[in-house]
């Protein structure tokens, strides 16, 4: 799944999405709320895709359709680079060249990550799954995530923290989040 290498107990239970491991008995993820699959489950899915990227080519040709993933400095797109070739999914970094301004001071440029078309759907996978764990929102709810702040509404409801206040208020009286 994400390279690390454990051991699979056939009469445990695992999340297909953050693979934390739950007795038997346990149906649903408490990080993710998805069905957990059994030891047995898990390991015939880690089969799977084995397979899958043992017959997948780890070269990118001339005739694969290329799309753009991710734009920005050259320093942070390796990262997400090495990420995909940790996967077993080959990249391109592509620039034109110009955004290097001497004149302005260099900041690394700015280029494309490019992936195969018929890859996209496991890599966007691969990288929300590296989002949520590296901005620490696998431990937080993201229920109130849409919440708006409307000073003409009277109450309002953190959407960081779920906090209902007074918008007579400008910050979160339980978070700080300001507004």
């Amino acid at each position: 799944m994400n390279g690390m290498k454990y051991r699979i107990d056939p009469e445990l239970q695992y999340c297909p999405q953050c693979q934390d491991e739950y007795r038997a008995g346990v149906a649903l993820c408490a990080t993710c709320g998805v069905a957990l699959l059994s030891g047995l489950q898990m390991l015939a899915m880690m089969e799977e895709k084995n397979n899958r990227l043992a017959a997948r080519s780890r070269e990118i040709s001339e005739q694969d359709e290329l799309v753009d993933i991710l734009k920005g400095r050259v320093i942070e797109i390796k990262s997400v680079q090495s990420l995909l070739k940790r996967e077993g999914f080959p990249s391109l970094l592509a620039g034109d060249g110009a955004s290097c301004c001497p004149s302005k001071g260099c900041r690394g440029g700015e280029v494309r990550l490019q992936v195969r078309r018929d890859d996209l759907r496991e890599i966007m996978e691969i990288m929300a799954r590296e989002h949520v764990n590296s901005t620490g929102l696998r431990d937080h709810g993201a229920e109130f995530v849409d919440a708006v702040f409307n000073p003409e509404a009277g109450v309002a409801v953190c959407p960081a923290c779920g906090c209902n206040f007074s918008t007579r208020s400008r910050s979160c009286p339980d978070c700080g989040l300001c507004f």
